[in-house]
């Protein structure tokens, strides 16, 4: 499969996800900090598929091992947990069914020409991938805040094919360079209860840790609304680090991420990512599943 173009000179580009390697120091990582084994999978997805149809409240959109199994994995294969983000899951979806519906990936790459979202296609230390927000690039009368919402879901929708991703979770850089107050306007109640049902409660992607650099005293007023409805457990996620890109390594090694956080490597755009994943067909059939567009969910137009 046809990987990343952009020139990288490190040579563990991988952009193309692995949807069936699980490497052995993951699988050991999966049993210790999860509880994950090849027992306890089978009869937890069996639990949960009973407690599914016993209660009778929810219908997901799909009831094999391999879809029960990421939202397991979110919630360390603790059966009420994990039912209850179920059932968030499916309430978000029906609530927001404009994220998904009639939605394709590929037709949101103002997202990438913005450069307001992108997907590293390469692992940092720990193994995770890394998403970037750059909120201040973002032209609120140009591109529709509901347009951010569909390029970020479609993104963890498609990462969370991944069982390595759902083991190890994720890591998302917010660049807030640039945010002004025209910005803020449009970061209504609303819209921070649609990050948090997204970044905490209703999406089996687990965030391991949430980097903001660049903030300012816009960031300042607009953090506030968000501050009260983080939980403890969240707010231990949340590393603040203003200009100093030496406070960012310590978390993230410079050779993972790009020269504009002193890095080493390129920039990559959301659209690379997405172009990379069409041309796997496992990847279109899943997310068609999803609910993505059909009957091509990824499809470009070669020029």
């Amino acid at each position: 499969m046809p990987e990343c173009m952009t020139e990288d000179k490190i040579g563990d580009v991988e952009a193309a996800l692995d949807l069936e390697t699980i490497p052995d120091d993951v699988k050991e990582y999966a049993r210790v900090r999860l509880g994950e084994t090849t027992d306890t999978r089978t009869q937890m997805v069996e639990d949960l598929r009973e407690l599914i149809y016993q209660r009778g409240d929810i219908t997901p959109l799909k009831m094999d091992d391999e879809y029960l199994i990421r939202f397991l994995r979110a919630r360390n294969f603790k059966l009420e947990p994990t039912y209850r983000l179920l059932q968030n899951y499916c309430r978000f979806r029906e609530e927001n069914y404009n994220f998904y519906e009639n939605v394709n990936p590929i037709d949101l790459h103002h997202i990438g020409d913005q450069d307001i979202l992108s997907v590293l296609p390469y692992r940092e230390q720990n193994g995770r991938r890394i998403m970037i927000y750059k909120i201040g690039k973002w032209n609120p009368s140009v591109t529709p805040i509901d347009d951010i919402f569909k390029a970020t879901i479609a993104t963890l929708e498609a990462g969370m094919l991944e069982p390595r991703a759902q083991i190890l979770g994720g890591v998302a850089i917010f660049d807030m360079q640039g945010l002004t107050m025209n910005h803020a306007w449009y970061i209504t109640p609303s819209v921070v209860s649609k990050v948090l049902e997204i970044m905490a409660t209703s999406f089996p992607m687990k965030i391991s840790a949430i980097h903001v650099v660049h903030e300012s005293w816009v960031f300042e007023k607009i953090f506030t609304m968000f501050k009260p409805l983080i939980g403890n457990r969240y707010k231990e996620m949340l590393f603040f680090h203003s200009d100093d890109m030496k406070s960012l390594h310590k978390h993230i090694e410079p050779k993972y991420l790009p020269v504009v956080y002193d890095g080493i490597r390129p920039d990559y755009g959301y659209a690379q990512w997405f172009s990379t994943l069409s041309r796997d067909q496992r990847v279109v059939k899943a997310m068609s599943e999803l609910g993505y567009a059909t009957p091509k969910p990824f499809e470009i137009q070669e020029t």
